[in-house]
């Protein structure tokens, strides 16, 4: 419970202009798994393909994602994330990092700091075996 709500956390950090939660979710899924129709994307998310066209057409205006013909079939769209999107989740890691830097640099001894050095390690291995 501890670990889902450090992560939930984490993904809840936002400032004024950035990513919606299901913005950086799609924006993610474009960068890890390149061109993809927007059903596919919405599949892979669980949503509507209403919904997902929805948080593309924003992320569009943007200028983070972009339509492109189908490589196969010129009838139909894929969609790519862009330099832009790219650079925009870049920044979003790093304001996390930074915000989970600073917590541990202010709110920890340096006891406690090894203490979360040891510990990551299994909470790795952990995760990973589930």
């Amino acid at each position: 419970m501890s670990i889902g709500l450090c992560i939930r956390q984490l993904r809840q950090l936002q400032a004024e202009g950035e990513l919606s939660l299901s913005e950086a979710s799609a924006l993610k899924r474009l960068d890890r798994n390149g061109l993809t129709t927007v059903t596919e994307l919405a599949q892979a998310e669980q949503i509507s393909v209403q919904s997902m066209g929805t948080t593309l057409r924003a992320l569009e205006a943007r200028g983070f994602v972009k339509r492109r013909p189908h490589p196969s079939d010129g009838r139909r769209v894929v969609l790519a994330i862009t330099k832009s999107g790219t650079r925009v989740l870049g920044d979003k890691h790093n304001a996390r990092a930074e915000q989970l830097a600073k917590v541990l640099s202010t709110g920890f001894s340096p006891l406690e700091r090894r203490q979360l050095m040891i510990a990551a390690p299994l909470i790795e291995r952990l995760a990973q075996n589930l």
